[in-house]
């Protein structure tokens, strides 16, 4: 023996390989949509009443999905039947008739698991199908989302204070109650366009500010002067473009909000590298707060003229305005690589006229 010790193909630690999945709510089901929580998975063997067995082991254990933060899913190498069980609360069914979920996990054809992630997405632990003992009884012992690190998380985010002066920031709400905002959507890829649509992950309304050159400049430099430096100095990356010079509101009269999300998981957004919340009257909203669901349930709250800015790949969420107005400036930061791959990908960007109506949410 060399005396070498290797990790097996998939051990705890490892992030989860992403995806996309037909399942009942969703035909492109985005796996990494499910951080922020445990998730029990479960790749079934393919034979039924083997997949019905391991269904049959687990369903003691699935209530955990409706007093913690946890979700459950069970990939099944079929399509949907009758003879699967429905979808309910905490409980999701992928199907994989094609097996190709499974070899990404190092799963044979004849091969099966149970798996538990951390919130972020990463293995905690991983038994055969057979042998669900280790898994489920992890699943039955959860600690706190707080706690699953074994010591606190602090997200990868920069907070910076004065970066707008508080005049500016109050011209720029002035700017928006002046204009009113019209309601803002989000990206989806539908039939292989990227197109804006409204439904039920983010209720905000914008306005848009590229036509006033003034005012446009002006947020120019400040972003060049007070953000682009420390990026370069925390991240090792200078932004060279902007996308969106934008003042949002989220208002307390419809809970203001905007579910978890990537800020970079369609092809018209392929480019964006950097995320930006600045707030301009932190003092004169509760709730609101930008959080980062894999890191926990700690929020941030730069101060009225400050920015948090995050790489868009992290998933995060603005929790509901629950009081007041809540107005900030969000732009993206990209480079000239990233402008590269923006040119490439604007045939797929569908024009304004071609929105969606509200589509369901992965």
């Amino acid at each position: 023996m060399s005396g070498r010790w290797s990790l097996p193909p998939f051990a705890p630690g490892d992030m989860a390989p992403d995806f996309r999945a037909v399942s009942r709510i969703n035909p492109r089901f985005h796996f990494s949509t499910v951080a922020g929580r445990y998730v029990l998975f479960a790749v079934l063997p393919r034979d039924p009443a083997h997949r019905d067995a391991a269904f049959a082991a687990a369903k003691p254990f699935l209530a955990i999905c409706e007093r913690q933060p946890a979700v459950a899913i069970f990939v099944a190498r079929e399509t949907d039947g009758p003879d699967i069980p429905p979808d309910q609360h905490g409980v999701r069914w992928f199907f994989d008739p094609d097996d190709q979920i499974a070899p990404l996990y190092h799963l044979g054809p004849d091969e099966s698991a149970w798996m538990l992630f951390d919130p972020a997405l990463r293995l905690l632990a991983i038994s055969p199908i057979e042998a669900p003992g280790p898994v489920l009884d992890r699943f039955a012992a959860l600690p706190g989302l707080n706690d699953y690190a074994g010591t606190p998380l602090v997200a990868p985010a920069m907070v910076l204070p004065r970066v707008f002066e508080p005049e500016l920031c109050r011209r720029l709400i002035d700017i928006y109650e002046a204009h009113g905002g019209s309601a803002s959507g989000v990206m989806r890829d539908i039939g292989g366009r990227t197109v804006g649509v409204l439904d039920h992950m983010k209720r905000r309304r914008d306005v848009n500010l590229e036509g006033d050159r003034d005012i446009v400049a002006e947020v120019h430099a400040r972003v060049e002067r007070a953000i682009a430096p420390m990026m370069a100095r925390t991240y090792q990356f200078r932004p060279t473009r902007i996308e969106r010079y934008l003042v949002a509101c989220y208002d307390a009269s419809d809970g203001g909000y905007f579910k978890p999300h990537r800020d970079n998981e369609t092809l018209g957004t392929a480019h964006r590298r950097f995320a930006c919340s600045i707030n301009l009257n932190a003092e004169e909203f509760e709730g609101g707060d930008l959080r980062f669901p894999e890191f926990g349930t700690r929020t941030y709250r730069p101060p009225t003229g400050g920015a948090v800015v995050f790489a868009c790949n992290l998933q995060h969420e603005a929790t509901p305005v629950t009081k007041g107005r809540r107005y900030a400036f969000l732009p993206f930061f990209y480079d000239e690589a990233g402008q590269v791959i923006r040119d490439r990908n604007q045939a797929f960007l569908a024009k304004p006229a071609e929105s969606a109506e509200p589509a369901a949410s992965s």
